[in-house]
């Protein structure tokens, strides 16, 4: 997931080693380390990680009782996902604050289109497949082109294979796995008119996220900082109403809160309804009688 960087501003990313092997108390360590030089600390997290680097990530957040970490673990594929977090290290050069940083990722995501070319899609999990393609996907020489994100698509490549590619200029990026790339540069490519292509090493999680080590995998993304920076700052911003953090979008990526529903004016139906207001509104107020610490473990579970 640490790409190289894309242009001198993008800042370095910070790999999390095997966080759900080692011992708690480094994983522990490391984090509030991370805290204590940055402040704040976004988690770029891929679904394709097993189940216990989720809940280790939880449980060091917990622990450490802050709201100063950010766990974002987005639908994208391997690469997309690397794209994601080289864009987060570009942004974290500009004058964001880290509650908007953060909320960046999930708005980004929309303008990143990520896909592979197959040589099976018999165990693919991540985009739909028709029994005919199951089937052919077992003939010799059979190979396919498939978009995980923003829209499944799947096609057997053939003359007539097309996907549906992004409505805005974008760079191509390549990882070559044990699949020839002549089909994405040299036919992908040109469809969706990008402004350039580059090529990487193909992530470690792509053959599982995929289903089969026989692939390239793509990710059509917007490369230039002045653009993503006009993207994020040009939503508007609100103040998470728990936290105080700077957001945009509707939930608070360090503490998880929503905007709280208010309810105004008279409702008729009497004293049951005005009970069911009462109830709800208790739901968005802090609880006077939790200590600062019980209110961070309530948050955190």
């Amino acid at each position: 997931m640490a790409l190289p960087p894309q242009d001198e501003r993008t800042l370095p990313a910070v790999v999390l080693q095997d966080v759900d092997q080692r011992p708690l108390e480094h994983a522990l360590a490391e984090l509030q380390s991370l805290i204590d030089q940055h402040g704040h600390v976004i988690v770029v997290c891929s679904q394709a990680a097993p189940a216990s680097v989720e809940r280790r990530l939880h449980t060091v957040r917990a622990l450490l009782e802050t709201d100063r970490i950010a766990l974002f673990r987005p639908p994208l594929p391997p690469l997309g996902l690397a794209v994601l977090a080289r864009q987060l290290r570009q942004l974290a050069s500009c004058d964001l604050s880290p509650g908007v940083l953060a909320s960046a990722g999930r708005l980004l995501t929309h303008y990143i289109h990520a896909g592979a070319l197959l040589g099976s899609v018999a165990r693919l999990d991540h985009v739909p497949v028709g029994l005919k393609s199951h089937a052919r996907s077992w003939m010799p020489g059979s190979q396919f082109g498939v978009v995980a994100h923003p829209v499944p698509q799947l096609v057997r490549i053939g003359p007539e294979a097309a996907l549906d590619g992004p409505e805005f200029g974008t760079w191509l990026l390549v990882a070559r796995g044990q699949l020839p790339a002549d089909w994405v540069a040299g036919t992908l490519a040109p469809s969706w008119r990008v402004q350039g292509l580059r090529e990487t090493p193909l992530p470690a999680e792509s053959p599982g996220w995929w289903g089969t080590g026989r692939l390239t995998e793509f990710c059509a993304y917007l490369p230039d900082l002045s653009v993503l920076y006009q993207l994020v700052t040009s939503v508007r911003q609100s103040t998470c109403h728990w936290c105080g953090i700077d957001v945009i979008g509707d939930r608070c990526v360090f503490c998880s809160a929503t905007p709280p529903v208010y309810d105004t004016g008279k409702d008729t139906r009497g004293d049951a309804a005005e009970g069911h207001r009462g109830v709800r509104a208790l739901g968005h107020r802090r609880d006077p009688a939790l200590g600062h610490r019980r209110e961070r473990r309530a948050l955190t579970r």
